[in-house]
């Protein structure tokens, strides 16, 4: 299927490997043999999760930092080189509904600030929660409590810590019978982590690193922070310039990179997604291509990949200028340690599609319906074969 509507490569990763465990040559060949048996490579790792641990600087930090990269290796031993990670603590992308209806009867993912924040003080019960949020956000909250049932409640947790993790992050699974407590003891850990504090965690774990992808030809491209702004008191140190600038000068390294998740800066309004792209695109390794539309009280869903605020058709001729200028400097030989096929190409994904036609009862995971992905993939094919016309790309 994947094949047959224009699909060359696969992004995936070893989801059945625990968090902080070697990921071994046998299970990576093994699942590449069967991507390359369908007649389609395996193009990006996402993710290979880093663990709590290194994030919040735990005891047994150093031997995991040794874990992921003897991953890494595994990983280039079968000609895997690109790798897309986060260093969000405990929580990975966040929304409230993960069926919010659209006019046109499809639906799309959505981040509520109100509901969140009656997630944070109602259910979690966070202590010093209140102090978070605005005063126009709290009289929501204030107006919740009288809404939302039982059974509202529990959707909320499903949405927030369970549906959305369980297959990224691993922290949070389905069966989990107390996920709230699970939750509310993974964000223990952080007690005390400033975002000097997390910044310097991340600096640490990649600078370990950095010799290995040097000796190994590997990649590392992390994600933006998803929503891009600080949730559930947690520092978050990657959802605009200032950050990106920190994490590029701390670690001054081109395989220390940027998977350009459209969708996830667009969700900022601080943040001008065109101009960031043009500013990052040769430290960009890899793409998510989405966008979100921003209300004005700050609510945010998942727009057409045509419209919302990235801009994806201007993204696409970006990146496709960038991969031409790679060609040329490659060719120009000023990149001699550097595979072509890897350094030149910059990977492409469509991203939380909307859900239509069916899809809701598909059992696929929250965002990752098959015929809105296919949908979005159309709509992003129709913008690259524009661009390669107007760049003379054949």
């Amino acid at each position: 299927m994947l094949r047959q509507i224009g699909v060359e490569g696969i992004v995936t990763a070893l989801h059945d490997v625990p968090n902080g465990e070697v990921w071994s040559q046998e299970k990576i060949c093994d699942l590449k043999q069967f991507i390359e048996h369908e007649g389609l490579r395996w193009s990006v790792v996402e993710s290979l999760p880093v663990a709590e641990s290194i994030k919040y600087g735990g005891p047994d930090r150093e031997q995991l930092i040794e874990n992921y990269k003897q991953s890494l290796i595994n990983l280039a031993s079968q000609d895997i080189h690109v790798v897309c990670y986060n260093f969000m603590p405990v929580l990975d992308w966040a929304r409230t509904d993960l069926l919010h209806p659209n006019p046109n009867g499809t639906s799309n993912l959505f981040f509520s600030h109100a509901q969140f924040a009656y997630f944070d003080i109602c259910i979690l019960k966070r202590e010093g929660a209140e102090n978070d949020y605005a005063p126009e956000v709290l009289a929501e909250v204030e107006s919740l409590r009288e809404q939302l049932t039982p059974e509202d409640e529990h959707r909320l947790v499903e949405n927030i810590i369970v549906k959305t993790q369980g297959f990224v992050s691993g922290n949070i699974k389905e069966d989990d019978e107390h996920p709230v407590e699970l939750f509310r003891q993974l964000l223990a850990l952080y007690k005390g982590i400033t975002k000097e504090q997390l910044r310097e965690n991340m600096r640490y774990f990649l600078e370990a690193i950095m010799p290995v992808c040097e000796e190994y030809d590997m990649y590392m491209c992390v994600h933006p922070d998803d929503p891009p702004f600080p949730i559930l008191g947690l520092p978050r140190i990657v959802n605009c310039e200032e950050d990106i600038d920190w994490l590029f000068k701390a670690v001054d390294n081109p395989r220390n990179g940027l998977t350009f998740c459209a969708g996830s800066l667009s969700a900022g309004i601080h943040n001008d997604v065109v101009a960031m792209a043009r500013k990052y695109a040769h430290r960009t390794w890899f793409v998510h291509m989405r966008s979100c539309k921003v209300f004005p009280n700050g609510d945010f869903t998942e727009a057409s990949h045509l419209g919302g605020r990235a801009n994806l058709i201007e993204l696409a001729r970006i990146f496709e200028q960038e991969c031409l200028n790679r060609a040329r400097d490659f060719r120009a030989g000023r990149y001699p340690n550097y595979q072509a096929s890897t350094f030149i190409d910059i990977p492409m994904r469509v991203d939380h599609g909307m859900t239509m036609l069916g899809d809701e009862h598909r059992g696929y995971n929250a965002g990752y319906s098959f015929l809105g992905r296919m949908f979005a993939l159309a709509q992003v094919q129709g913008m690259l074969a524009t661009v390669h016309r107007e760049l003379g790309i054949s």
